[in-house]
C-alpha cells in the first residue's frame, strides 16, 4: 500500500507548512526582542524554537536551497550561544571549500574543451570574447560610479573614531597595482600545473581554450576518441557537483557559526552605516541596473532566478564565489544557455565581472577618505575610480582581493589604511552580499551574451 499524497491534500500540506513557518518566524523575532528586553535565556529559547519549527515544517524538503537558507540563522544561532561548540564545527566549511576546489579546474577543462571543440563553435569564440569583456568593463564601471556616489551621499565614514589597537600587522598581504602587461602576461599560465594548484581560474580558461581550439582542428577521427572521453569527464564532474552540494547546508552553517563565535555581533555596531549602505546599493544595482539588463535582452526573468536562487544562496552563505561556481553553470545550461557559452563566460568573469566587489571596493576607498577626513575632489575621485578599475583586473584568485585592491589603491592616492583594518571587522558580513552578487553578476552575463547571440534556448522552470 502506498502512502503517497493525494492532490487534494496537497493544498493543506502547504498551507499547514506556510502556517508552520510563519509561527516559527513570529516565534524567532519575540526570541530578538525579548534578548533586547534583557530577558536572555527567554530570547534564546524562543529563536532555538522558532529555528526548529522551521526545520519540522518543511523536514520532507529535499530543497538544497531551503536547507542552506535554514543553516544561515541556525549558524548564527549556535555561534551565539555555544561558541566553544560552533569552533569545532568549521571544520565542515574548509572541507566544503577543498571538495570545490578539488572540482573546479577539471570541470573547467572538460566543459570547455567539449563545449568548443564538440558543437564546432570555434569561430564564435573570439566574438563571445569581444562582447564578454564589453559587457564586464561597462557593467563593473557603473557599480564603481554608483559605489562612489552612494557614499558620497550618506557620508558614512565621517565621524569614525579609529581604534588604537588596530596596527599595520593586522594589513592584508599588499600587492601592488600590476600594469597592463603584468595584467596580459599573468592571463597565460607559465606550468598548468602550477595553475590548477594556486587556483588561477583564468589561466585554466585559458589553457582550455587553447586545447580545445587545437582539438577542434584535427581531423574527425583523431579528435573523436578524445572528445568522448571528455564528454564522459563532464558527466562525472557534475555527478560529483551534486555530491559535493549535499554538504553545503552544513558547510554554510558551520561556516557561520564560527565566524560569528570569534568575533560576536557586538564588533559589527561601529560599522553599521556602512553595511546598510552597502546592502541599499546592492538592492538598487539590482533593480536599476541588473534587472533592466534581463528586460532589455529579453530573458525570462522567472526561469533565471529558479536557476540563480541555489548558487547565489551558496555564495551568499559560504562568502566565496568558488564554492558557486560549480552548480552556477549547472543551474545556466540547464536554463538554456549552451554549454560552450556558460563555460567560457561564467570563469571568466570570476576574473573580469566582479559587480559585487566593484561596489564594495568604491565605497571602502571612499569610506577610508571620509574617514580619515580627506575632501575627495571630483579629479581625485576619477583618478581613483580609474586606478581601483585596473586593479581589481590585476589581483583576480587572490584570497580577499577586495582588501588587496583597497590596500594597493591607498597606497597610490595617500589614502589613510588605518580605516581599511577597520573594515576587516565586518568584512565577512559584505563578503555575503558581495560574492552573492558577484555569482548573480555572471549568471546574467552568460545569459545576456547567449541571447545576443540567438543561442538562448527555452528550458523547463525548475520546481
Amino acid at each position: 500500500m502506498t502512502s503517497a499524497v493525494t492532490p487534494a491534500a496537497r493544498p493543506r500540506i502547504t498551507r499547514a507548512s506556510s502556517i508552520a513557518l510563519a509561527i516559527a518566524g513570529l516565534l524567532w523575532l519575540g526570541g530578538v526582542a525579548a534578548a533586547a528586553a534583557g530577558a536572555a535565556t527567554v530570547g534564546i529559547i524562543l529563536r532555538v524554537a522558532g529555528i526548529l519549527l522551521c526545520a519540522v515544517a518543511r523536514l520532507r524538503s529535499g530543497s538544497i536551497l531551503f536547507w542552506t537558507l535554514f543553516s544561515i540563522p541556525a549558524g548564527i544561532e549556535l555561534g551565539l550561544d555555544a561558541p566553544h561548540v560552533a569552533t569545532q564545527f568549521r571544520v565542515f566549511g574548509d572541507l566544503f571549500l577543498r571538495l570545490i576546489r578539488m572540482i573546479v579546474a577539471p570541470l573547467l577543462f572538460a566543459t570547455i574543451t567539449t563545449g568548443i571543440a564538440g558543437h564546432g563553435h570555434l569561430r564564435s569564440v573570439g566574438r563571445i570574447a569581444l562582447k564578454a569583456l564589453i559587457y564586464f568593463e561597462v557593467v563593473t564601471t557603473i557599480g564603481l560610479i554608483l559605489g562612489a556616489a552612494a557614499m558620497h551621499f550618506t557620508g558614512a565614514g565621517w565621524g569614525v573614531v579609529l581604534p588604537s589597537q588596530l596596527s599595520a600587522a593586522e594589513a592584508p598581504a599588499v600587492h601592488g597595482i600590476q600594469t597592463w602587461q603584468q595584467v596580459l602576461l599573468n592571463m597565460f599560465p607559465e606550468n598548468i600545473a602550477q595553475a590548477v594548484a594556486q587556483n588561477q581560474v583564468l589561466q585554466v580558461v585559458v589553457f582550455s581554450v587553447l586545447f580545445a581550439a587545437a582539438l577542434a582542428m584535427l581531423a574527425e577521427e583523431k579528435r573523436r576518441p578524445m572528445l568522448a572521453v571528455l564528454q564522459s569527464l563532464v558527466e562525472v564532474m557534475f555527478q560529483i557537483t551534486r555530491f559535493v552540494m549535499l554538504l553545503a547546508p552544513l558547510a554554510a552553517g558551520a561556516a557561520l557559526a564560527s565566524i560569528v563565535s570569534a568575533t560576536g555581533l557586538a564588533t559589527l555596531m561601529p560599522l553599521v552605516k556602512l553595511g546598510v549602505t552597502y546592502y541599499l546599493v546592492l538592492i538598487a544595482f539590482t533593480l536599476f541596473v541588473q534587472l533592466p539588463t534581463l528586460l532589455l535582452f529579453r530573458v525570462p526573468l522567472r526561469g533565471f532566478i529558479q536557476a540563480v536562487a541555489e548558487p547565489a544562496s551558496i555564495g551568499f552563505a559560504t562568502t566565496t564565489s568558488e564554492a558557486a561556481l560549480p552548480i552556477a553553470m549547472e543551474r545556466m545550461e540547464e536554463f538554456g544557455v549552451p554549454r560552450w557559452i556558460v563555460s567560457f563566460v561564467i570563469p571568466t568573469g570570476y576574473s573580469f565581472n566582479l559587480t559585487g566587489s566593484s561596489l564594495y571596493i568604491s565605497m571602502a576607498a571612499v569610506f577610508c577618505a571620509q574617514a580619515g577626513g580627506i575632501h575627495l575632489s571630483l579629479g581625485q575621485l576619477a583618478f581613483m575610480l580609474a586606478i581601483l578599475m585596473l586593479a581589481s583586473k590585476g589581483v583576480a584568485g587572490v584570497p580577499r582581493a577586495s582588501l588587496v585592491v583597497l590596500m594597493a589603491t591607498a597606497s597610490a592616492i595617500q589614502l589613510p589604511t588605518t580605516p581599511i583594518l577597520l573594515i576587516l571587522g565586518i568584512d565577512t558580513l559584505l563578503d555575503m552580499g558581495r560574492t552573492m552578487t558577484n555569482v548573480v553578476g555572471n549568471c546574467i552575463a552568460a545569459a545576456v551574451i547567449a541571447r545576443s547571440e540567438g543561442e538562448l534556448q527555452s528550458a523547463p522552470t525548475r520546481s
